[in-house]
C-alpha cells in the first residue's frame, strides 16, 4: 500500500507515538507485508525469529519491537506493539469510509457496464467497458474491475483478510488495507469470495474463469486463463501461474506457488508449492499417476493376504 504522499520518518513516529532510529527525513513511501516489500516501505516484525529476515528485506523502514543496530540505509520505528501500530497506520491512511448509497459517487463505471438491482458498488471502485454485474454483488471499497468481465450473483469481493494475533483476551486482527484487482474478460461464479490484500493486492489475471462457491485468500495472484472449479478454496499468499486447472474441491495451504499449466484434480490438498506442466492428486499432492498407483496397490492388500495364508 502506497501513501497518497511522501511521509517522513518523524511524521510516521508521531502517528504512532513510537521512538525512531533515523534522520528526521528519512522517506517514507508506503507499508507492505514482508513477502511484497519494497524500498521506501514499512514493514513490521514482532518476534525474534523473523527480526532478520525483516531487517534485510527490501523494506528501508522496519517497525520492530527491539532496538538493534539498524542496517545502512535504512531506519527503525521501536514500538512496544508493532502489530497494534501497523494497525494504526492502516487505518490513518486507509480509514474505512461508510457509505450510505448503492453505488458510491467515487466509483468510476465505464461504458456498456451493466449493474443489476440490490448490487453494492463502494468508494473509489473502478469498473471498465461492457461488464456484467449480477444482483447481490458486494464491492468493497478501492477494488479495480477491467472490462468484458461477468460476476455473478451472491459474490463479495474485498472482504478482510483472515488474519489474527492471539492475545490474552482473544483474537486482535490485523486491519486489511489492500485491494482486489481484476483484470480483464474475467468470468467470476455465484457466491464466491475474493478477499483484499492486507496491505497490497489480491489479483485475477486476464482471461480466468471461475465457478461457484470458489474462495481465494488474501494476496493471492492467480494467473491469466485459470479454470478453478467449485468450492476451491485458496489460502492467502498464493501464487497460480497462468493457465493452471484446479479441478472441485482443491483446497491449498497459505504462501506456496503452483506452476504455469498444472492440473490439480479434485478433492487434492495442495500442501507444498508444486511444479507446472503436471496433473496432481490426492492429500498430501502428488503426481497422480503415482498416487493412482499406490491406490491401485491398497486395493490388492486383501488379496495379497490371502496368498501369504
Amino acid at each position: 500500500m502506497k501513501f497518497p504522499q511522501k511521509q517522513t520518518l518523524a511524521a510516521i513516529a508521531n502517528i504512532i507515538n513510537c521512538e525512531y532510529v533515523g534522520d528526521d527525513n528519512f522517506a517514507v513511501l508506503g507499508m507492505n507485508e514482508i513477502h511484497v516489500v519494497e524500498a521506501g516501505d514499512i514493514v513490521f516484525v514482532d518476534h525474534p525469529k523473523y527480526y532478520d529476515k525483516a531487517l534485510q528485506s527490501a523494506a528501508t523502514i522496519i517497525l520492530i519491537n527491539k532496538n538493534v543496530v539498524c542496517p545502512e540505509g535504512k531506519a527503525l520505528l521501536i514500538s512496544d506493539d508493532p502489530f497494534r501500530d501497523f494497525n494504526k497506520l492502516t487505518n490513518h491512511f486507509r480509514p474505512f469510509q461508510a457509505s450510505n448509497v448503492a453505488i458510491s459517487a467515487s466509483a468510476k463505471i465505464g461504458k456498456g457496464t451493466v449493474i443489476q438491482p440490490n448490487s453494492f458498488i463502494g468508494n473509489n471502485v473502478v469498473i471498465g467497458e461492457n461488464c456484467l454485474i449480477h444482483s447481490n454483488v458486494s464491492i468493497y471499497d478501492n477494488t479495480i474491475i477491467g472490462n468484458d468481465v461477468i460476476i455473478h450473483a451472491g459474490t463479495i469481493l474485498g472482504a478482510d483478510a483472515f488474519y489474527y494475533k492471539k492475545r490474552p483476551d482473544g483474537f486482535d486482527q490485523l486491519i486489511s488495507g489492500g485491494r482486489v484487482i481484476i483484470e480483464d474478460n474475467v468470468g467470476i461464479g455465484a457466491l464466491c469470495t475474493i478477499d483484499k490484500g492486507v496491505t497490497g493486492d489480491t489479483t485475477i489475471g486476464e482471461g480466468t474463469k471461475i465457478d461457484n462457491q470458489v474462495h481465494v485468500g488474501h494476496d493471492t495472484i492467480i494467473g491469466k486463463k485459470c479454470l478453478i472449479a467449485s468450492q476451491t478454496g485458496i489460502a492467502g499468499c498464493v501464487i497460480i501461474e497462468d493457465e493452471v486447472t484446479l479441478w472441485g474441491q482443491v483446497g491449498t495451504t497459505s504462501g506456496i506457488t503452483i506452476g504455469a499449466k498444472a492440473v490439480v484434480m479434485g478433492q487434492t490438498g495442495v500442501t507444498k508449492s508444486i511444479e507446472g506442466g503436471k496433473s496432481y492428486f490426492g492429500t498430501p499432492v502428488e503426481e497422480s499417476r503415482e498416487k493412482l498407483k499406490q491406490l491401485a496397490n491398497i486395493k490388492r492388500i486383501p488379496e495379497i493376504i490371502n496368498k501369504l495364508k
